[in-house]
């Protein structure tokens, strides 16, 4: 029998679940659909994991260049990718005042680098980007550090493709003066602003789909 006690719940009452009693029926779908989307996401985690070894490899590697001073720069991962930022240093110019051709300079550093960019970019695109100070600039070849930094960046690519990049994955941009990462206030300053950034994209771009032949054509021999 119950046992009932004055002011307090009784045992048999619903509301206090006594020992025993089935769950409700739509329980046991809502336990395999929490189940099933715990191991959907351990999936997405592991997954999300073995992409971005080959990133974090390639981050451990420059960052050692980088504390042996064999490179100047800056290398950061995020949600979106690999940033590898190559800045000049001292006398090492990457390119001449106002002109775009990479210098000796830069190509010794793009030989340190290119292993581990073409490493990566059996799966992943890269961009090529061009910075610059914001010191005028009105040739007849470039009006603007805009043009400067594209053909800058292209240059870039243009070496890299040279040494056996695959062309699909590499790609040039340039933003001119209009990200600076120091206050363009002095020679020091406006170095390194005048760099060259590698953003390696977790997410390459789509494949073309394969050509499909129109209907009716004719097949070949």
């Amino acid at each position: 029998m119950p046992v009932r006690v004055k002011g307090m719940i009784p045992e048999d009452d619903r509301r206090v679940a006594p020992v025993g009693e089935p769950a409700p029926p739509w329980m046991v779908n809502y336990a395999d659909l929490m189940t099933e989307m715990v191991c959907f996401f351990v999936i997405l985690y592991a997954l999300s994991a073995a992409l971005n070894k080959n990133m974090q490899d390639a981050k451990s590697q420059l960052e050692e260049m980088m504390q042996k001073g064999e490179l100047q720069g800056q290398v950061q991962i995020d949600k979106e990718g690999l940033r590898i930022t190559l800045e000049e240093q001292g006398s090492v110019a990457f390119f001449e005042s106002g002109r775009s051709e990479i210098t000796g300079d830069m190509t010794a550093k793009l030989e340190k680098v290119a292993p581990i960019l073409r490493n990566l970019s059996g799966k992943h695109d890269i961009v090529v980007e061009g910075h610059t100070d914001n010191v005028p600039i009105a040739t007849r070849q470039f009006a603007s550090n805009w043009e400067l930094s594209t053909a800058r960046a292209t240059s870039v690519v243009k070496h890299l493709l040279s040494i056996d990049f695959a062309p699909k994955r590499l790609s040039a941009v340039g933003y001119g003066e209009y990200h600076p990462v120091a206050p363009n206030d002095g020679p020091e300053n406006r170095q390194k602003n005048r760099r060259v950034v590698f953003f390696v994209k977790n997410n390459p771009y789509p494949e073309a789909p394969a050509a499909v032949p129109p209907a009716g054509a004719a097949e070949g021999p």
